[in-house]
């Protein structure tokens, strides 16, 4: 049976998740409790910081998965927190694409915060991007443009949530580049049939391990 709690988080920060219209959707959720509300207050600030340190998410989900680096809107690396217009810069194993000069690209284009009585949320939106380093104009990702994920972090009460929601995931085989779109249609059919998944799983359950600390 479904917890008070559990409707919450299923209704609180939905609003900033895409519809689903095409294509295939993912959603990967954790959760845990703490002793009481004051103590997942305190641990929901490192939990936030964690989210917005992109750098170090390959880390944080402890397994073999993608690697991910923050740049600037300009492709330039940076050592910080993520803002809005940002992109991720992703290297995914296996080979890469020509467009993107061998990785995947993102831009976040929205990072939001909502403080309400007993609940606070972080939502994080990210979309396939073309490479900022190129004067290509293709997306630089095995997606299309439509497709989106959105991280979140959610305190409800003692409860915290860490969660990425995939929506309207189609495979980019419509670039100018053939081999691109091979590539594409084999990393987005993986995807498609959950081989993504673990790597997210991972990634939010890394997000809510008490202790973890980043080196």
């Amino acid at each position: 049976m479904e917890t008070n709690t559990e409707k919450n988080s299923n209704v609180l920060g939905a609003e900033q998740i895409p519809q689903q219209k095409k294509g295939t959707e993912m959603n990967a959720v954790e959760k845990i409790e703490l002793i009481s509300e004051t103590e997942a207050i305190r641990f929901f600030k490192i939990v936030k910081e964690r989210l917005l340190d992109v750098n170090h998410w390959a880390e944080i989900a402890g397994i073999g998965m993608s690697h991910f680096f923050l740049t600037d809107a300009g492709g330039n690396l940076v050592q910080r927190n993520a803002t809005g217009g940002d992109l991720i810069k992703i290297d995914i194993p296996g080979p890469g694409t020509k467009i993107g000069t061998g990785y995947d690209w993102v831009e976040i284009e929205e990072i939001k915060e909502q403080i309400m009585d007993g609940a606070d949320i972080l939502s994080m939106t990210v979309r396939p991007a073309v490479n900022p380093l190129t004067e290509e104009k293709d997306i630089a990702h095995f997606l299309t443009n439509q497709a989106t994920s959105t991280f979140q972090v959610k305190r409800i009460g003692n409860a915290i949530y860490a969660e990425e929601h995939g929506r309207n995931e189609v495979p980019n085989t419509a670039t100018e580049n053939t081999l691109d779109n091979i590539r594409n249609t084999f990393v987005g059919w993986g995807a498609k049939i959950g081989l993504a998944y673990p790597q997210w799983k991972a990634l939010v359950k890394g997000l809510l391990h008490t202790n973890f600390k980043i080196s």
